[in-house]
């Protein structure tokens, strides 16, 4: 039986609703390659790799492009809340299909625990009256009751959310920038252009081999980029929607990762004991004299924060959505209420977190290292399938539908090859680390994870099999 490729199905009563605005979208697809792993996490990385940390973030920002090219070639040919997930299952199989988009679901549900874990501590911060557990369990029910209320509402929170991100990223890589030339009024900063990143041990201190190290500490701040694909099939014109996203994703990252980074890196040497103490954006800032540079930091990584979890709720329950419309989840997962809203998909997904933050507060280093070490390599798991169900999509796209390929991946079917490669690279350097909780285990586990949802799969697929015949007989 031949695949083909089905139109996609207008919005209506009994599905979700055109709820997002073209300004929505368009800032979701801004903000989804802004994680709060960029303000957090990236002082680890500028230690370990020194300048050339910037060439860690331009591999994986290289890899990120690819994939979201072929994604969105997928994407922009057939627009779906599934997004890879549906892809896979056309492309490779149910049993694909079903796998990733559960793993999918699993990693998303387990970043709502950390995000809302990470917020609440900022929060209590401010505000130690009320716990933090506390600050946690409020964060989660406001942008609950967000989502629940329609795609319009996750869509104007996420638009505001993503805003501060994105001004704030600018107004750092100007007022950074002219630091570093001593044009800033009233700082006392030295102007050293980019002497710094050379100056202290050269632009690897650390070696060549630093880069991939730093690879492995930039990757996961990526994920994310793929959510304006799921995102797209709640707009007026989606084809031209995710068109507009994947083209833009280059100048995203070049810009918000590899030019604030560079900032970091050229107004500070990179083995400053600030970076790790306080952070490298703090850092950066405290150096030019910008006054409670912790307290700016900390609304911008808060609101981060924020918007993680507003999308990730989001994701999360359109994946299990379209999971439900494919009979892969309970029913109810793919049903909507009157607003177009998956309520089930939603309440289901946000269960799940909560009791991944109450298992965080209970047994954070048991429990729950094992969710957050077992959904670790999940995005890379992700990637591979988007650029194995390309391949075979392009073929179908080609026969069934040629004028829908508005969106192309170049070179291929080579550039996909070579992503699958340098992927499948990754996941081997990862086992080379060994720290508790590091690459091993997280490769370990996810895969582990992966082949017991992957058996379940293969099983529940057979049994179908063997049930249409019988079914058949008795018709």
């Amino acid at each position: 039986m031949t695949a083909t490729l089905p139109e996609t199905p207008p919005a209506q009563s009994g599905g979700l609703q055109a709820g997002l605005k073209n300004r929505h979208l368009s800032m979701i697809a801004i903000g989804g390659v802004i994680g709060a792993g960029l303000f957090v996490g990236s002082g680890s990385g500028i230690a370990a790799a020194g300048p050339g940390i910037l060439v860690s973030y331009a591999l994986v920002g290289v890899l990120v492009v690819l994939v979201m090219r072929m994604l969105g070639e997928m994407a922009a040919a057939n627009p779906t809340s599934g997004s890879f997930s549906a892809y896979a299952d056309r492309a490779l199989g149910r049993w694909a299909g079903f796998t990733i988009g559960w793993l999918y679901w699993f990693f998303w549900v387990v970043v709502l625990a950390v995000e809302a874990t990470a917020g609440a501590k900022i929060l209590a911060g401010w505000m130690p009256a009320v716990p933090q557990w506390g600050w946690a369990l409020i964060v989660m029910v406001v942008l609950t009751a967000t989502n629940l209320v329609s795609v319009s509402s996750y869509g104007e929170f996420e638009f505001w959310f993503a805003g501060i991100k994105v001004v704030a990223i600018a107004a750092f890589i100007v007022v950074g920038g002219l630091a570093i030339f001593g044009l800033l009024p009233g700082s006392d900063h030295p102007a050293s252009g980019f002497s710094n990143l050379t100056a202290h041990g050269g632009f690897l201190p650390n070696g060549p081999g630093a880069i991939l190290t730093g690879v492995l500490m930039v990757v996961f701040s990526f994920m994310g980029s793929e959510i304006v694909t799921l995102a797209a099939g709640e707009t007026a014109d989606p084809r031209a929607a995710v068109t507009k996203a994947t083209n833009s994703v280059i100048w995203r990252i070049a810009v918000f990762y590899l030019g604030s980074i560079l900032i970091v890196v050229s107004l500070l040497r990179w083995d400053d004991p600030a970076i790790l103490k306080d952070g490298s954006y703090v850092a950066a800032l405290s150096s030019i004299g910008i006054p409670h540079a912790a307290q700016i930091m900390n609304t911008i990584v808060l609101t981060s924060v924020l918007s993680c979890l507003n999308s990730g709720l989001y994701t999360a329950s359109r994946m299990a959505f379209s999971l439900g419309r494919r009979s892969d989840a309970p029913a109810a997962f793919g049903r909507t209420t009157g607003r177009g809203v998956p309520q089930a998909a939603i309440l289901a997904s946000v269960v799940f977190g909560f009791v991944a933050v109450a298992f965080n507060y209970l047994w954070p280093d048991t429990v729950f290292q094992f969710l957050l070490n077992a959904s670790g390599a999940i995005a890379l798991f992700v990637w591979l399938v988007i650029c194995f169900s390309q391949l075979r999509m392009r073929k179908i796209i080609q026969r069934e539908s040629p004028e829908k390929l508005v969106v192309r991946m170049w070179l291929y079917p080579y550039l996909t090859w070579a992503t699958i490669a340098l992927i499948t690279f990754v996941l081997g350097y990862m086992l080379t680390d060994t720290a508790d909780g590091g690459g091993r285990d997280q490769v370990v586990l996810s895969t582990l994870v992966a082949l017991a949802v992957v058996a379940y799969a293969v099983i529940r697929q057979r049994r179908a099999a063997r049930t249409e015949p019988q079914l058949s007989d008795q018709v």
